[in-house]
């Protein structure tokens, strides 16, 4: 792994005992001594501290800022009020998904966290599109944590209570630890918690006072990821890609009404004719969860099937796992959209054997966001 990347907190995540794996260009800790299941059921339970480092932190400056943003991607930027960060999505001229992202706005700047396999096409993206009228600045002197859990708010204001007045998808700078921390109610777990962006030298000092917290520990990626698919979350590259559409991908509740049809602000952005044509009629399939009988998952390529003998495949699994708060294997992928209702039987076949599988509701694990 020596040509990979490392995050400010890497010789800590040592430390603390984690097993590291290749991850987005980066050694990042998949697990620590407490092992995946149990990191899992503690963010449920009381707080995880993730390093989220490897993501991407941009800036964007100047007067067109929001409306440079709005003409990449299908959201209200211009009309997101100061200190509030909203979900949103670059899309292609075929209505696909070339990344999903977070943005802010903090006053005199947005602020976006991108995925970190598309960071460098994102900031391209972005600098083509808008230079020289808006700046675009790529952050690479910051750490990002996300602390997660029903305890995070706790934890969190033990350093600075104001953190406690925050609602979901409120953003605001706060002095954590002596840094200036850029802070959001937000987080990848569907629970509640917080994304904290902190200069890189005053991460681990950070991260160690988090952790002195006996409601906190550590988690990997590992944890990350069931925890994410338990929150029927898409992890970009796997669930969305640039041949998957926000209406296909269940996302549709991402695009306001104003950028719809008929709305102030209608298209304007990539891939707006098929985008907008689905929303309006529907797409040709979807993303739903998966819940497959007895104990054995899933996994990401599973092939699915209307019946248990012949045919054609309908559809795969873009995400599998065993969901240790459900107790059970559930999936994610996509399906023709007229086999797409909860409970329609379906089969998996896993390892030559055609299993049963039912489409479910979507979270698996209902959100905990403080609204």
């Amino acid at each position: 792994m020596a040509d990979l990347l490392r995050t400010p907190l890497y010789d800590m995540h040592l430390e603390l005992g984690a097993k590291m794996v290749p991850f987005a260009g980066y050694e990042m800790p998949v697990q620590y001594p407490l092992g995946v299941m149990k990191e899992h059921l503690h963010c449920r339970a009381q707080a995880g501290l993730f390093d989220v480092s490897h993501m991407g932190q941009v800036i964007l400056r100047g007067a067109t800022a929001a409306e440079g943003l709005e003409r990449l991607i299908p959201q209200d930027v211009i009309g997101l009020g100061e200190g509030r960060q909203r979900y949103g999505f670059f899309t292609n001229a075929h209505g696909g998904i070339e990344d999903d992202l977070m943005f802010a706005n903090r006053g005199d700047h947005l602020f976006l966290v991108v995925n970190a396999g598309c960071k460098a096409t994102d900031v391209a993206r972005l600098r083509a599109a808008l230079e020289p009228e808006v700046q675009v600045d790529y952050i690479v002197d910051r750490a990002l944590l996300a602390l997660q859990g029903p305890a995070a708010e706790a934890a969190l204001a033990a350093l600075a209570p104001e953190v406690a007045e925050m609602r979901f998808m409120d953003v605001a700078t706060v002095s954590l630890n002596g840094a200036e921390c850029w802070v959001s109610r937000s987080g990848y777990t569907g629970e509640d918690g917080y994304e904290i962006s902190v200069p890189a030298e005053a991460a681990v000092a950070l991260a160690q006072i988090l952790l002195a917290d006996a409601r906190v520990t550590p988690i990997g990626l590992g944890a990350r990821d069931s925890l994410r698919l338990e929150a029927g979350l898409c992890l970009y590259g796997h669930d969305i890609d640039a041949t998957t559409s926000p209406v296909e991908a269940a996302l549709s509740w991402g695009v306001q009404k104003l950028r719809r049809a008929g709305g102030a602000r209608a298209g304007g952005f990539p891939g707006a004719d098929v985008i907008l044509a689905q929303i309006a009629d529907g797409a040709p399939r979807k993303r739903v969860g998966l819940l497959p009988e007895g104990r054995a998952p899933m996994r990401e390529g599973t092939e699915i099937f209307a019946q248990a003998d012949g045919g054609a495949p309908l559809g795969r699994v873009t995400s599998g796992a065993f969901g240790p708060t459900l107790q059970a294997p559930m999936a994610m992928g996509y399906v023709p959209s007229e086999m797409s209702q909860t409970g329609t039987q379906l089969f998996g076949e896993v390892r030559g054997k055609r299993l049963p599988v039912r489409v479910a509701a979507l979270p698996f694990t209902p959100a905990n966001f403080k609204r």
